[in-house]
């Protein structure tokens, strides 16, 4: 997934790109541009193994509504994880930074029609409207963003009351940059124990799921992955 860069497993250049709080866009999405072509390549990205595939879809069976709801995909990237979504009944809306990305992203969801919409944004100030959605999900974005926590608040904003956000993190195992970025620490991922006291500061008491089978991956790993979730308060 990318978005002010993008996802996953993505290779240490990406990291070294976007450090450091004057982050050129221009220069982020050129990298993911050229990017798009390969990124399906990647187990965990295209899903194109059926048991990789089987696995994110119900892991969002279980952690998004049961009923049709609206999701925020934010760095979509080609629109995987759309797709379940899609598949699950939900309509889904999708940010990239990356016009290649979204390019893909919209021909991968094409057969859904206008249940899914992907468009050309920084998923860090997603150009969506506040409160309208059920689920804002994102996948292995926040250790590519220049400002994470900021980040974090804009997407608590789409929420709706009673909605729920879904972010999908771990460590990569590169070396943290320490010179740069509000949270310099999360260049190499985001520890869920650090991920969870923002949440609870910004929302209340999130849930946090270990994601360490390799199914999801592809591959054995070695580091924390996992998956936070908490909804947002209704009014009282």
């Amino acid at each position: 997934m990318t978005q002010q860069t993008a996802g996953a497993s993505s290779p240490t250049s990406t990291a070294e790109r976007t450090s450091g709080t004057d982050l050129d866009l221009d220069e982020v999405r050129r990298y993911w541009d050229d990017f798009a072509a390969e990124y399906d390549e990647y187990p965990d990205h295209g899903l194109l193994d059926s048991d990789i595939r089987a696995a994110w879809k119900d892991l969002l069976r279980t952690w998004l509504p049961a009923r049709p709801g609206h999701v925020a995909d934010l760095a979509c990237g080609t629109g995987s994880m759309a797709v379940l979504a899609a598949e699950l009944g939900h309509q889904v809306s999708g940010v990239d930074l990356s016009s290649e990305m979204v390019a893909r992203a919209r021909a991968k969801t094409a057969p859904f029609g206008g249940a899914v919409d992907v468009v050309q944004g920084d998923a860090g100030v997603p150009p969506l409207a506040a409160g309208a959605f059920d689920v804002v999900l994102a996948r292995h974005i926040l250790w590519t963003l220049p400002d994470p926590v900021a980040a974090v608040r804009a997407w608590v904003d789409l929420v709706r009351p009673g909605g729920r956000l879904l972010l999908i993190e771990g460590r990569w195992g590169m070396e943290a940059d320490a010179g740069h970025g509000v949270v310099p620490s999360w260049r190499s991922g985001v520890p869920s124990v650090e991920l969870a006291a923002l949440v609870r500061d910004l929302v209340g008491e999130p849930a946090v799921v270990q994601l360490s089978d390799s199914t999801y991956w592809g591959k054995e790993i070695e580091q924390e992955r996992y998956l936070l979730t908490v909804r947002k308060p209704e009014p009282a």
